[in-house]
């Protein structure tokens, strides 16, 4: 694992709400970190499907993570703001939340989100989220 991996891996870890989501880091490269949460019925809204909520925040931590591996070694980050496009229902048996870095600049980030639905281990997914998120650069 290479610094900025273990970087992102070390805050993602100090995250309560992607332990008690089940969430997992799946990948992390330069301006693109990717996370992903298996199907969980206590995630679920009064129809079945995986709340909102956990979507966004999935796809929100994703976007905030690629942010952070283009700020300085020396900075955190925190997201400025988001719009979420929630495109059909989550359904599926995980989900993974793809956060992309547009543009970095010194103090904020633009990046844009994704989340796709698998079902079984078929590699044919669905997107059911997009987002587009400002992420604020936090200097010591």
């Amino acid at each position: 694992m290479n610094d900025l991996q273990q970087r992102i891996a070390t805050s993602f870890d100090a995250q309560g709400l992607m332990a008690t989501l089940g969430a997992t880091l799946a990948f992390v490269g330069d301006g693109e970190v990717h996370i992903e949460l298996p199907f969980s019925p206590q995630l679920t809204q009064q129809h079945g499907y995986v709340h909102a909520g956990a979507i966004t925040s999935i796809v929100d931590s994703a976007c905030g993570y690629a942010a952070l591996t283009r700020a300085p070694a020396e900075c955190e980050v925190v997201t400025a703001e988001f719009k979420i496009n929630l495109m059909r229902p989550a359904i599926g048996e995980r989900f993974l939340a793809i956060g992309r870095v547009q543009n970095a600049g010194k103090l904020l980030t633009v990046c844009t989100g994704e989340v796709r639905a698998y079902a079984g281990t078929a590699t044919a997914y669905k997107v059911v989220a997009l987002m587009q998120a400002t992420i604020a650069t936090l200097r010591p």
